[in-house]
């Protein structure tokens, strides 16, 4: 795969991720300020089958990056894994078992105090991770602009 056709992938999947991460937290916060409970479930229960094409997301621009870049990570670099490794750890050990559970109780009618810190702590996580991926496009974007004012 040539050098063009993995930075493509990596900027869309990038993309799709914060796409697809703002669309779960701004759903979520919609849908806990305005809407029924059952109404609240339905958003739950859409978040839990999109999951699995954000983890894809996220991988495909992990595994691109790690393509594009070989060797030793410095500087801006070195920043945007660090980051993309705490996006993960927040997705695998917080956000995906929150967007489990918080489905399944949702489904059940589960409103309790529980459910409300769940649903506390997956908002702040998913906002940090929202934060991440928009600093790392950012800092690829400007990396982008600093190569073609070299090779310009």
């Amino acid at each position: 795969m040539n050098r063009n056709t993995l930075k493509n992938i990596h900027k869309i999947a990038a993309s799709l991720a914060f796409i697809l991460i703002a669309t779960f937290q701004v759903s979520t916060i919609l849908a806990d300020t305005f809407a029924t409970e059952r109404l609240i479930a339905d958003v739950k229960s859409t978040i839990l089958v999109f999951v699995p094409v954000l983890m894809l997301a996220m991988m495909a621009t992990g595994i691109s990056a790690n393509k594009l870049y070989t060797g030793t990570m410095k500087g801006v670099f070195k920043t945007k894994q660090t980051r993309m490794k705490i996006a993960a750890i927040n997705g695998i050990f917080v956000l995906l078992p929150a967007a489990v559970i918080l489905a399944r109780w949702s489904e059940q009618g589960q409103f309790d105090t529980l459910y409300w810190t769940v649903q506390g702590i997956e908002i702040i996580t998913g906002l940090v991770n929202l934060t991440m991926i928009g600093l790392n496009i950012r800092d690829g974007i400007r990396l982008g602009r600093k190569a073609k004012k070299v090779y310009c």
